[in-house]
C-alpha cells in the first residue's frame, strides 16, 4: 500500500495521503495520529525522490528557500489548529481546489510540458509567498493534495515545467514541510513504531522508483498522473465533506 501509492505519488507530485491517509483511519487510528504517521512516512517519499532529482536543483535555492521559509510556519500553525477546524470544511475546501486544478491542467495542453521564461516582478513574488503560506495550512492539517497546490503554483509563478516543479515540491514539501508537520503533531502522544518503520521504508522506496519512471518518462507522463490524480483526490475529499 505505501510503496504504490508513494510511487504514484513521486510521479504526480503528490497524492500519498489519497490512500496513504484513509488507509491508517481504517486501523483504528485516530485522524491527528493518523495524520501524524502519514507525514512521518512522507519524508521518506521526499528523501526517496529528492535523491533522484537533487542534480536539477542546482540553481533553485532562492525558491528553495522561500518555500521553507514561508512556507513552515503555515505547516506548523495548521497542524497546532487542526483539532479546532472542522475537517468536513477542510475536505470540500481543498477538494475543489483539486478538481480545478486537475481541470485547469486538463484545459491547458502546453501547461508545464516545456520551460517559459517569465518576468518575476515584486507582486508576483508577494502573491507566492502569501499561497505557500496558505498551502502550509493546509498541509498542517488535512495534508492530502497540497504537493500538487505547490507543483502548480511553481509552474505558474516561474514557468518551469512538472519535472523541475516537482523535484522543488519533494525536496521542500516533501521532506522540510513534513518534517516539521510531523514535530508539531508529536505532542498527540505515542504513535506505533512497528507501523512507522514499514511506511518508511515503504515511501523511500516508492519515492525512490516514482522519481525513477518520470525521468524515463518525461512530462507527459508526469501531467497525465497529475491531472487524474487532482480529480481523483478532489472528488474523494468531497466524498468525504458529504459522509461526515
Amino acid at each position: 500500500m505505501s510503496f504504490f501509492s508513494n510511487v504514484f505519488s513521486a510521479i504526480s507530485g503528490g497524492g500519498a495521503g489519497l490512500i496513504q491517509l484513509p488507509a491508517l483511519l481504517l486501523f483504528g487510528i485516530p485522524y491527528y495520529k493518523a495524520l501524524a504517521i502519514h507525514k512521518i512516512a512522507t519524508v521518506a517519499l521526499g528523501v526517496g525522490g529528492s535523491l533522484r532529482n537533487i542534480s536539477i536543483l542546482r540553481n533553485d535555492l532562492s525558491i528553495i528557500i522561500q518555500l521553507i521559509f514561508f512556507g513552515v510556519p503555515g505547516v506548523v500553525f495548521g497542524a497546532s489548529i487542526v483539532e479546532l477546524l472542522s475537517e468536513d470544511y477542510l475536505y470540500t475546501l481543498l477538494g475543489i481546489f483539486s478538481i480545478l486544478l486537475g481541470a485547469y491542467a486538463f484545459y491547458k495542453p502546453n501547461l508545464g510540458l516545456k520551460i517559459i521564461t517569465k518576468e518575476i516582478t515584486f507582486l508576483s513574488k508577494i502573491r507566492f509567498t502569501l499561497l505557500v503560506f496558505f498551502i502550509g495550512i493546509l498541509n498542517g492539517s488535512v495534508s492530502s493534495g497540497t504537493g500538487l497546490l505547490i507543483t502548480i503554483l511553481l509552474i505558474k509563478t516561474y514557468g518551469i515545467d512538472f519535472l523541475h516543479a516537482i523535484s522543488i515540491t519533494f525536496l521542500t514539501v516533501g521532506i522540510f514541510w513534513n518534517a516539521s508537520g510531523a514535530f508539531a503533531l508529536s505532542r498527540i502522544g505515542n504513535l506505533p513504531i512497528n507501523l512507522v518503520i514499514i511506511l518508511l521504508i515503504g515511501s523511500f522506496l516508492g519515492g525512490l522508483f516514482g522519481a525513477h519512471l518520470s525521468h524515463l518518462k518525461g512530462n507527459k507522463l508526469i501531467k497525465r498522473c497529475f491531472t487524474i490524480l487532482c480529480f481523483i483526490i478532489g472528488i474523494t475529499l468531497l466524498v468525504k465533506a458529504i459522509k461526515q
